[in-house]
């Protein structure tokens, strides 16, 4: 019996968290699960932990997922792209009764799944969908600034920048396109406005921003969920926008320039006789020479920040919350993988505040567990030179004054 399924945990993400739950003492039984045998095995050998073992399994079989999950409290999904995955891996959770929790940062894909809500609430399964970065952490950042800081929530704008992991797999970049090439759905003014990325009205949205240790770079219009799901939860809300950018610069403005060029279509042409995608021919053209612009930009190793500014009021006054967790050290997996674990073992724990059903974090992951939990975990792992995950949070008081209000997690 299994306490939490890792799937995908020979990816970048999956990778990260299961090295995340090896640091919980609690958990019994970790399955670590993937596509790829030999690498799967080579993460659960290098934790050198009698907890932790080796699976095998296609995640589109759905067959082979219930007899992987047969037993299990808790699954925990890092397979991407989220729009071809997820729905179907969070249906097989919920055939098998098993709790769920995703990394997917996807919106049509968060959507689907939030029409399983029913289904789960039937099987008496609690989903929790979207436990990463953004969405996930930053969902949490908003709660606890509306929970205990304000009043009301007003405001809620999401950046983030992640750059210079080892690698970056097709499923990363198909995401990346699938956000250039898809409505970005933003709440302005308590109302939705659909814009593209890549067009004017996606423009008008596009801002600079400071990240600590990373320095000023462009944030665009990101379709990621927090702006569908954190105005349900915060009737109150009146603006949730999500805005996102991937350094170099150069090697992000790339990929956006092959996607207006049309290459990032899935429609097969006939290249000399042979079926090729556009979208298969980008990903590669782009991992061949993301080396060389890493190198020219001076880029040695994996980053990352994510700054969620929260308005509202207090006592009848403005003020506003620039909530900042920045790492110079740590990527992409780091930052999802990480935050993902820990809500596994929340679930498991029995901690998250919902019942059955489909959930997105904000709604049922109580906050200072959360952290509390995060602490020991980032703590254990040696993140920060053993500081930890520095969040920081700056408050602007009706006045304009700015005070910092440090909160180490770790």
């Amino acid at each position: 019996m299994a306490g939490i399924v890792v799937l995908g945990g020979a990816g970048g993400v999956g990778r990260v968290a299961t090295e995340a739950l090896a640091h919980v003492d609690e958990l019994d039984e970790v399955v670590v699960a993937d596509l790829r045998p030999y690498e799967v095995a080579q993460v659960v050998d290098g934790l050198d932990d009698p907890r932790f073992r080796a699976a095998t399994v296609d995640v589109t079989d759905p067959t082979a997922l219930g007899d992987l999950f047969a037993g299990a409290d808790v699954v925990l999904n890092c397979v991407g792209p989220f729009y071809r995955f997820g729905p179907p891996t969070l249906s097989a959770a919920v055939a098998a009764g098993v709790g769920y929790v995703d990394i997917c940062d996807d919106l049509s894909a968060t959507r689907a799944m939030l029409e399983l809500d029913g289904a789960a609430r039937d099987a008496g399964v609690v989903a929790l969908v979207g436990m990463g970065n953004s969405p996930g952490l930053a969902n949490i950042f908003v709660k606890l600034c509306a929970e205990q800081l304000l009043d009301e929530v007003t405001g809620a704008d999401i950046m983030h920048i992640h750059g210079g992991e080892p690698d970056e797999g097709p499923a990363v970049i198909k995401h990346r396109v699938h956000a250039m090439v898809n409505d970005v759905p933003l709440y302005v003014d308590g109302g939705f406005v659909n814009v593209r990325q890549l067009g004017e009205d996606g423009a008008a949205f596009v801002r600079e921003e400071d990240f600590p240790g990373l320095g000023r770079y462009p944030v665009f219009p990101y379709p990621h969920p927090e702006t569908i799901t954190l105005p349900t939860t915060f009737p109150t809300l009146r603006r949730a926008t999500n805005l996102g950018v991937v350094f170099p610069l150069p090697y992000f403005t790339m990929t956006q320039d092959l996607v207006r060029a049309g290459m990032g279509a899935e429609e097969p042409l006939d290249v000399l006789g042979h079926e090729v995608a556009p979208i298969d021919v980008m990903v590669a053209l782009l991992r061949h020479e993301r080396p060389r612009l890493l190198a020219e930009a001076g880029v040695t190793g994996p980053a990352g920040a994510l700054r969620v500014v929260v308005e509202g009021r207090k006592d009848g006054a403005d003020h506003r919350y620039v909530c900042t967790l920045a790492s110079s050290d740590q990527g992409a997996g780091e930052g999802t993988g990480i935050p993902a674990a820990l809500g596994a073992v929340l679930h498991r724990r029995g901690a998250l505040e919902g019942g059955p059903g489909v959930h997105a974090p904000e709604a049922i992951v109580p906050v200072d567990p959360l952290l509390a939990l995060a602490g020991e975990v980032v703590g254990a792992m040696g993140i920060g030179g053993g500081q930890g995950m520095p969040l920081v949070i700056e408050h602007i008081g009706p006045d304009g004054a700015v005070e910092t209000l440090p909160m180490n997690l770790g």
